[in-house]
């Protein structure tokens, strides 16, 4: 197996409100099969679907998935785009988890949950620069 993940895929109740968080986000869908919001990211894919559907393909009931400790990660570039970052989210319909702040490893991040609740972070990561197409690497390129 490589170092990588190719698909990270969402079980979300609303679909039409989860994919229109992300569009208002700036994020372009993609054509995608019956069923499916994807949206293609540098390096991977972000797909919704619906939460029924993916417990029955999973083979486990909708309640066994549960809502995991688990965040999506955003890095920036600089530090001051981390706020109105955080600020367009909210615009859109998102809940602010953390305010952007300091962080003690010295970044700056920010947390929201989108309509469904799933939590992304919003991090600038001085130790981590991001290559010229946005791809991040830890440790940087």
């Amino acid at each position: 197996m490589e170092n990588r993940i190719s698909h990270i895929t969402l079980g979300v109740r609303d679909m039409a409100a989860t994919a229109e968080f992300y569009e208002v986000l700036g994020w372009t869908r993609v054509e995608s099969e019956d069923g499916i919001v994807a949206f293609d990211l540098i390096g991977q894919t972000l797909g919704l679907y619906p939460l029924e559907k993916l417990a029955e393909d999973i083979g486990l009931p909708v309640e066994a998935l549960g809502r995991g400790a688990s965040t999506l990660g955003y890095n920036v570039r600089n530090k001051d785009e981390v706020a109105p970052l955080l600020e367009k989210v909210k615009a859109a319909g998102g809940r602010i988890l953390k305010p952007a702040a300091d962080v003690f490893w010295g970044g700056h991040h920010g947390y929201f949950a989108d309509p469904e609740g799933n939590i992304s972070e919003v991090a600038h990561n001085p130790f981590s620069p991001l290559n010229t197409d946005g791809a991040f690497r830890w440790n940087g390129y």
